[in-house]
């Protein structure tokens, strides 16, 4: 077996990219990004072009697959366009081994170190983050910023951006990190790649990690 790679303090996120996935996959390795994520749902994702990313960016000696955590999605027919890749008329259990050989395949890889199901099979409302903690998972924030421009702009995230030398996202992103969420980002901005990744030397104390989360409540 390889040695998997930890889990990073970021992910890049590759949906909705299309023909600009293999380049900007390329320069999110290059700006310091070491996780990955992608799904094999043609419908947002186009995973080859992250392999293409990845291949690039080997034979380039930026990084190698051992430096890398990389992650991709079983989505389920309901998510899918008519470009499946697998059978859907086969059982579930084949078509995410199908799924995931493909995978593999558009990747370059013999392994992935995280496989995710694509959305919950279960609408219920429960509380997912304190699931997690509970069980060790960790908890990934997908679209915090996007999501949440109320908190963006709060005199809160502005005051603690202003006294840190910092921007409003990187607030978002470093109180993400210390309530134990991993965050990913997609920008397409090599310049806000550099800034994503540098929240992580961002100080936020107890009090002001409550009083963001305060915000969403």
């Amino acid at each position: 077996m390889p040695a998997h790679h930890p889990v990073p303090e970021f992910l890049y996120g590759t949906a909705w990219k299309e023909d600009r996935t293999q380049a900007l996959t390329e320069l999110a390795l290059r700006m310091g990004f070491r996780g990955v994520d992608t799904a094999n749902q043609r419908r947002h994702y186009f995973e080859e072009g992250v392999g293409r990313g990845l291949a690039a960016a080997y034979r380039a000696e930026a990084v190698t697959r051992a430096d890398l955590f990389l992650q991709t999605k079983f989505t389920d027919r309901p998510g899918q366009d008519h470009r499946l890749p697998y059978d859907p008329a086969a059982d579930l259990s084949t078509q995410v081994a199908q799924s995931m050989a493909s995978s593999l395949e558009h990747l370059g890889t013999d392994y992935v170190d995280s496989y995710v199901l694509h959305g919950p099979a279960s609408g219920h409302g429960w509380d997912v983050r304190a699931f997690c903690m509970d069980r060790q998972i960790v908890y990934q924030g997908f679209s915090l910023l996007t999501a949440n421009p109320e908190a963006l702009r709060h005199p809160l995230v502005a005051g603690l951006a202003a006294r840190g030398k910092a921007s409003p996202a990187q607030v978002v992103f470093r109180f993400a990190r210390a309530v134990g969420m991993l965050p990913l980002t997609g920008t397409t901005d090599a310049g806000h790649m550099k800034q994503d990744l540098a929240s992580r030397d961002l100080a936020l104390s107890a009090d002001e990690v409550r009083a963001i989360e305060s915000l969403a409540g």
